[in-house]
């Protein structure tokens, strides 16, 4: 044994403890039991429950075999017979079971054994066969040399910190001839056990260097089914990662759609604002402002028969200019004092006569006012002789 194996066989021991304890094994088996049943019956063969126990036992002269679990005898032969007679008569009645699930443990009398319990701390279980070689010499009257030793915890309870083990003892004089006369017969076994009712104790005591060779032909097909099951996992999570990742491009495709669609109700939100806010600017500053017709009604009403304007005019600053003919320019001034739309008005340059219609001519310029109060009434009706506009 390598020291690599060495050092990890209490590993593997107290894994392999630490599943025995578990209630896995006995779930796992009848669930897999439950499964077998729900198939057809020539499928069920395909699906083998492991490794199928078959007991060897010899009794006096006679060789007697039996399935582990059953009281009835499949064969027996006598151990005086030739070789050939005793492999035939193991071969017929192990005809019908599958060789790579065959397997064959020599069990002795419990007379043969010596067994003993013990109590132990909690640390001997990663060397339990170390420790029970150390105890040998104290709860055995024989030495390491002299026997084959197996060691199994038992599930009795113990106080904290300590367990129970079971120490079973054959000596080499008991077991070694049962081995040689086997080998003689051609006949390998996969262990040496103690019996148990119809049953095994579920120990071995064969040495290692007596266990026979098995082929595992389902090895490799384990291994290809592990690695199917294995690739079938990675495609399953590189299948769930794929359809995340899609549902995350899809959410963020959708997360761009409303975003966009958001924006465009904030650029109409902010369009209705701005036209609203312009509509409501052009309202508040026709509300404020002075109508030209109002503005043509009121100086024509304050303006003197006499006087003729050729033109009238209002710029975007509210500034008003006449430009126009009258007997007595000078008098507009007055006429315009008290109008509630025409302020500040005055004459621009100086006032000149017009030799061709004996009238004097002038410039006024004046300011538009928007009266706080309500606009001046229209007149009932406009004589046809008042002043105009041309």
């Amino acid at each position: 044994m390598s020291t690599a194996t060495q050092w990890l066989r209490p590993w593997v021991d107290r894994i392999r403890r630490g599943w025995r304890a578990s209630p896995l094994p006995a779930f796992l088996g009848w669930w897999g039991g439950e499964l077998r049943a729900l198939l057809p019956p020539r499928w069920r063969a395909w699906f083998g429950t492991g490794a199928d126990w078959h007991l060897l036992q010899r009794v006096d002269a006679q060789w007697v075999l039996r399935r582990a679990g059953h009281a009835g005898l499949l064969a027996n032969w006598d151990d005086s017979a030739d070789a050939s007679t005793q492999q035939a008569a193991l071969a017929a009645a192990l005809r019908g079971v599958d060789r790579d699930d065959l397997r064959l443990a020599l069990v002795l009398p419990a007379v043969a054994v010596l067994r003993r319990t013990l109590v132990l701390p909690a640390a001997a279980g990663d060397n339990l066969n170390q420790v029970m070689a150390f105890e040998m010499d104290r709860q055995t009257p024989f030495s390491v040399a002299q026997v084959y030793y197996a060691a199994r915890e038992l599930a009795q309870p113990a106080s904290n910190g300590r367990f129970h083990a079971e120490l079973v003892v054959v000596t080499r004089s008991t077991l070694d001839p049962l081995l040689a006369r086997l080998r003689t017969l051609g006949i390998p076994v996969d262990a040496v056990d103690v019996a148990h009712g119809d049953d095994r104790l579920g120990i071995n005591l064969l040495p290692p260097d007596h266990a026979p060779y098995r082929p595992r032909p389902r090895q490799r097909l384990n291994l290809a089914l592990a690695g199917v099951c294995a690739a079938l996992l990675v495609l399953v999570l590189l299948q769930w990662l794929h359809n995340r990742q899609a549902t995350l491009e899809q959410m963020q495709a959708q997360v761009d759609s409303m975003r966009s669609e958001a924006q465009q109700v904030a650029a109409l939100r902010q369009q209705l604002q701005d036209n609203a806010g312009a509509a409501g600017f052009l309202a508040r500053r026709k509300k404020n402002s002075v109508s030209m017709l109002s503005l043509l009604l009121d100086a024509t009403e304050r303006l003197p028969q006499t006087a003729w304007l050729e033109r009238f005019s209002v710029d975007n600053a509210g500034q008003i200019g006449l430009q126009g003919q009258s007997k007595q320019a000078a008098k507009l001034l007055d006429a315009l004092k008290d109008s509630p739309l025409i302020v500040n008005a005055g004459f621009q340059g100086s006032i000149q006569p017009d030799p061709a219609t004996g009238k004097e001519r002038f410039y006024l310029i004046a300011h538009l006012h928007h009266p706080a109060a309500s606009r001046p009434k229209p007149a009932a009706s406009t004589p046809a002789g008042n002043g105009g506009v041309p």
